[in-house]
């Protein structure tokens, strides 16, 4: 985690175009997990999100299963 960027939750919401308190209340220990993608410094209160951790996540698996789903159930691989 040397030399990562690190962000309070005001930040991160901002960076993902989301509402602080949905990162607080959803996002926070059921998508993004203490010890990987963030930490309590000096064992406080305050939590700081680890950017590279959030953005590895968010993108593991980006490019795969690309399709377009069709009206019968069936997909388009285009």
């Amino acid at each position: 985690m040397f030399g990562s960027i690190y962000m309070t939750t005001a930040e991160l919401a901002e960076k993902l175009r989301y509402d602080a308190r949905y990162v607080r209340e959803c996002l926070k220990d059921s998508v993004l997990v203490e010890g990987i993608h963030y930490f309590r410094p000096f064992g406080r209160r305050k939590i700081l999100y680890v950017w590279e951790a959030i953005e590895k996540d968010m993108l593991k698996g980006a490019g795969e299963n690309l399709f377009i789903p069709m009206s019968r159930g069936g997909v388009c691989h285009g």
